[in-house]
């Protein structure tokens, strides 16, 4: 898409007319016009990283057993992100809010 978008800013169509066409911001379309002056692709860019899914079934198990681990410590256990972990918690109905105060022995 950004390639026909781009021919045919270069065969002499405006870029409000592309922008409408192709449903894309005319902002974006003047980016992409910098990059490819500079020589820069979208093939530099990196794509989606790993596995954003975490199996419900292990994260239940993996709670169960270390029900004091924080969402970063379950996030390096499944190699995900905090957010992935949380986001799961959430389809899961399970909350984990903590009282911190009492994780350190202080009274409310």
């Amino acid at each position: 898409m950004r390639d026909r978008a781009l021919k045919l800013i270069s065969s002499g169509k405006k870029i409000s007319e592309v922008s409408a066409l192709f449903g894309v911001h005319r902002q974006t379309l003047h980016r992409w016009l910098r990059e490819t002056k500079r020589g820069q692709t979208c093939a530099g860019r990196p794509g989606p990283r790993g596995n954003r899914l975490v199996c419900e079934e292990a994260l239940r198990q993996e709670i169960k057993a270390r029900d004091d681990a924080r969402l970063i410590e379950l996030a390096d256990h499944f190699g995900v992100h905090p957010s992935t972990i949380s986001k799961a918690l959430k389809r899961m109905g399970i909350t984990r809010k903590k009282n911190v105060a009492l994780q350190r022995g202080e009274t409310l």
